[in-house]
């Protein structure tokens, strides 16, 4: 099989340690290759990449294993040409036997140039990324805190929800922040009521005539508090992304 590249190294990738198998083609063409573990902290992938280097490789492969692969990958990106390969895509390739390690075969696949990389943007779009994904995660913990406060409203009785659409609009808020305070008038809580709520008199005072004890008003004060946090959160990660 045709040799593409003589100095490669694979990586097997584990929380603490990483697995490495360089290859290399002596002046006869032949390949040796020299095994090595390593640890995962940042001087030891330091003293990893030094080593990489005193052998001139210029090609490394490793699985993507979880979140483990990501300090090693984008400490090593820097000097060298990366692959990052999906695991199912190198069990699938025929040949490897059951005593190889999965570094070595890592690296003879990579010698010959039967691996596949996998898209890894570059370093201000993966700060994108982990910044939209905190928000989107911010964002539906907002949705289940919205959640939480309809079911302590229902439990007590107080059905603003079939009256008020938005649950976390102006007018919603107004009256849970008044219920907090211990205000369960239901002619009190309709003046908190803003635009087109106000014509909904009748089904209003209905709604919020519940049984609103101070032990809802806890748990509502919690859930109010901790949703506020979560807006200041979301929109610093807006104003950031």
């Amino acid at each position: 099989m045709e040799q593409l590249f003589e100095r490669c190294a694979g990586l097997d990738v584990h929380k603490d340690t990483v697995a490495v198998c360089v290859r290399l083609s002596d002046d006869g063409g032949t390949a040796v290759q020299e095994i090595q573990t390593f640890g995962t902290t940042t001087p030891d992938l330091l003293a990893l990449r030094d080593w990489l280097e005193s052998l001139g490789v210029t090609q490394v492969a490793m699985e993507s294993t979880g979140v483990y692969w990501k300090p090693v990958y984008y400490l090593l990106e820097e000097a060298f040409r990366g692959l990052l390969v999906n695991k199912a895509h190198i069990k699938n390739v025929p040949g490897r036997k059951t005593d190889v390690a999965a570094c070595v075969w890592i690296a003879q696949l990579l010698e010959h140039g039967l691996l596949r990389g996998s898209f890894v943007p570059e370093k201000p779009i993966r700060d994108l990324r982990d910044l939209a994904q905190d928000r989107k995660i911010l964002i539906q913990e907002r949705a289940r805190e919205a959640n939480r406060l309809h079911k302590v409203l229902q439990d007590s009785g107080v059905k603003l929800s079939s009256v008020v659409t938005n649950i976390l609009g102006v007018s919603w808020g107004a009256m849970n922040e008044a219920l907090v305070s211990g205000s369960t008038d239901p002619t009190i809580l309709f003046d908190l009521a803003k635009g087109k709520l106000k014509k909904k008199l009748p089904a209003l005072q209905k709604a919020l005539a519940g049984r609103f004890r101070s032990h809802q008003a806890f748990l509502v004060s919690r859930i109010l508090a901790h949703l506020d946090y979560l807006e200041d959160e979301i929109e610093a990660f807006s104003q950031k992304i």
